[in-house]
């Protein structure tokens, strides 16, 4: 069984229900609220049909590139696919197209027209070069890496070496 049926089947559960102990009842039961149980309630015409979801997609849209602009542009691209983007939008603004940079990409993208850009290769960091510093209390006969030692006697202090 597909998730849609199983949604149609658990609405249809729901529905019947309701019909017969309530809506609060219901969304109790099937852990949803009231709001849930009464769109669903009266889009219900009997048939299982009418508990799928419907397209959220326009109807119309008035900004849709035209079939002569869509012409235009694949047209253009087979000669100029070679160009970047922005020549590109140039060359086919000198012919009449007069869309925004943004609406060519999102078209060239739709159609996998875009060619996308290589990854750069992985850095691999050069190997760590140990440094050769001395610690205070390592054994070097040199006393110049060695830090001063503070010491206070009475009131005034003193540097031992």
């Amino acid at each position: 069984m597909n998730k849609l049926s199983q949604d149609v089947h658990f609405r249809q559960a729901l529905i019947t229900y309701a019909q017969k102990y309530g809506v609060t009842a219901a969304a109790i039961r099937y852990r949803t609220n009231r709001q849930y149980v009464y769109r669903w309630l009266h889009r219900y015409d009997g048939s299982l049909s009418s508990l799928m979801y419907r397209s959220r997609r326009p109807h119309y849209h008035p900004n849709q590139h035209t079939e002569a602009e869509l012409k235009l542009i694949f047209d253009m691209w087979r000669k100029n696919a070679h160009c970047g983007l922005v020549v590109f939008w140039v060359k086919l603004v000198q012919r009449g197209y007069a869309r925004h940079i943004s609406s060519l990409y999102r078209v060239l993208k739709r159609h996998s027209l875009v060619r996308t850009k290589l990854r750069n290769p992985k850095y691999v960091p050069k190997p760590y070069e140990k440094m050769n510093i001395r610690v205070r209390g390592s054994r070097s006969t040199s006393s110049s890496f060695l830090y001063p030692v503070w010491q206070m006697a009475g009131s005034s202090i003193s540097i031992q070496p």
